[in-house]
């Protein structure tokens, strides 16, 4: 049993809310499942960044309980972005995009959780912020299609190919977080 795992079952035993603990039974009952671990990457455009969102947006998804592993700011390369927008380099508003997400520095994130691709892609919202729901970090951040504050993959190979891309496996941490030692009630 690790620490955090002895934390929470002490904190269980003392009387502690299970709602402050997610809601979840204490470790050592039935598992949740192996896509607890599902990584998906998150970046916060050029901006959303110079708008000073990025806390903002960084809290949402740690208020959600998902568990940050990678995070870097950086000034994108024409040729990494041609890597990650492969499949939009024929549309007549590429050039716009590159130079749009080179405008600035670009911080990039991997959370990992519960079905975080799905959940962070309905959190993010519709790329066209003028249908993007209120409560969504477009919906409530973004201006235009075209300054939309927020990248999210899609779906488990865009995720994977886009970690791979933006991290290398070194940048990437394995830690133990309390909540997600938590395991899902029997």
């Amino acid at each position: 049993m690790t620490r955090n795992q002895e934390t929470t079952k002490g904190l269980l035993s003392a009387g502690f809310p299970t709602a402050l603990l997610g809601g979840h039974r204490a470790a050592g009952s039935k598992s949740c499942g192996t896509d607890v671990r599902e990584r998906t990457l998150i970046a916060v455009k050029p901006d959303g960044v110079q708008r000073r969102l990025v806390g903002q947006i960084m809290q949402r998804f740690e208020q959600r309980g998902f568990k940050l592993v990678g995070l870097k700011m950086m000034q994108v390369s024409d040729d990494l972005l041609s890597q990650h927008y492969s499949e939009l380099r024929t549309k007549p508003f590429y050039p716009r995009l590159l130079h749009y997400m080179t405008m600035g520095p670009v911080v990039v994130m991997v959370w990992e959780g519960h079905k975080v691709i799905q959940v962070s892609r309905t959190m993010v919202g519709h790329t066209n912020p003028a249908e993007a729901q209120a409560g969504t970090v477009r919906g409530d951040f973004s201006f235009h299609v075209s300054r939309n504050v927020v990248h999210a993959s899609d779906s488990p190979e865009g995720a994977q190919r886009e970690i791979q891309l933006w991290f290398q496996k070194k940048e990437l941490l394995n830690w133990d977080c309390f909540d997600q030692t938590i395991t899902c009630e029997v």
